[in-house]
């Protein structure tokens, strides 16, 4: 348990992360670029069948579109305002490939789609979403995994949820809507951690993830764009509980099934007590969202693959930005 504590606080270490990029700030461009080739040949190493329906499902451009009059070279992207940690994971890529080239780019949490090839974090879920191409952005608050010390069946018959409410700046009536529906709940314990705004009578302290997985169920709302909690959840023996998911990222949130790697509530959560009480009943259907959720992650763990297909995805919106010859 320590342990397990221990090495998350590590993994989730600002200071740890940014000595690392900053670090590979040193190294020059070149020697990235002459590995190019090598990375993409690698594709033979994998289910190639896979391969392309990722690809095509971050980036699904197909045909020539224009870049627009703001696109930003490559060379300049450490220009671009946002949270560094987008620039550092973005930039983790794009120095493979000429700093010639232009992009553009959305540093931020985003909720729509725009007029342009723009690369990006998170975009809606559907179809007509083409110019919102995903990159893995600000993966160390959103991509790490857990290993869970308990077994499902050993866990609190309890939903668990701790967040943000109504912050200054996030109003995020959703949630509102949820704890004034559930505070109270004797199958919930919820708590808003935000200091400043929201309701005072909600405020509890944090708690760590570790202390999160003492509970069967939890909470996985949508803040000003994904759930952040759901990668973790997944990984670990609880459940997450959320709506459809409305956005998506590199995670592909839109293509999880409700009721298969999570526990699907109603828009309005009316439903809530009546899904956690057939769960809390049916402990063998609970334990199978578990593993099928705990399957789905697996395909984000190998490193490898995740920095080729970052860089396939790259070399796709390179070309029907009308920038490189070669198609994928």
């Amino acid at each position: 348990m320590i342990f397990n504590k221990i090495f998350l606080s590590i993994r989730k270490n600002k200071v740890v992360y940014f000595i690392t990029n900053y670090s590979r700030e040193l190294i020059p461009n070149k020697l990235y670029q002459k590995t190019l080739r090598r990375k993409i040949l690698s594709s033979n190493n994998y289910d190639l069948h896979y391969l392309n329906s990722r690809l095509k499902y971050y980036n699904k451009l197909s045909y020539q579109k224009e870049l627009g009059e703001n696109a930003v070279l490559l060379s300049e992207m450490n220009k671009i305002k946002g949270p560094s940690a987008y620039y550092f994971d973005t930039r983790e890529h794009t120095r493979y490939f000429k700093q010639s080239l232009k992009a553009n780019f959305l540093f931020k949490d985003v909720i729509h789609i725009p007029d342009v090839p723009t690369l990006q974090k998170s975009r809606p879920v559907g179809n007509n979403n083409e110019n919102a191409v995903i990159l893995k952005m600000d993966k160390n608050r959103h991509f790490f995994f857990v290993k869970d010390p308990y077994q499902f069946t050993q866990k609190k018959d309890i939903l668990i949820g701790r967040g943000s409410i109504s912050a200054p700046n996030s109003p995020q009536p959703h949630r509102v809507r949820f704890m004034e529906k559930y505070f109270e709940h004797p199958l919930c314990d919820l708590g808003q951690v935000n200091k400043v705004g929201g309701n005072p009578a909600w405020l509890k302290p944090k708690i760590s993830i570790i202390d999160h997985l003492e509970y069967k169920f939890i909470l996985s709302l949508e803040g000003n764009d994904v759930a952040t909690n759901l990668k973790w959840i997944m990984s670990s023996n609880s459940i997450a509980v959320m709506p459809e998911p409305t956005y998506e990222t590199w995670f592909m949130e839109g293509t999880l099934i409700a009721d298969f790697h999570f526990i699907c509530i109603k828009k309005d959560y009316s439903d809530l007590e009546e899904k956690l009480r057939y769960y809390i009943d049916h402990p063998i259907e609970a334990q199978k969202i578990v593993t099928n959720a705990n399957t789905y992650v697996k395909q984000f763990l190998d490193n490898k693959l995740e920095d080729l297909i970052s860089i396939l995805v790259l070399q796709k919106y390179f070309h029907y930005t009308g920038q490189l010859s070669d198609p994928i």
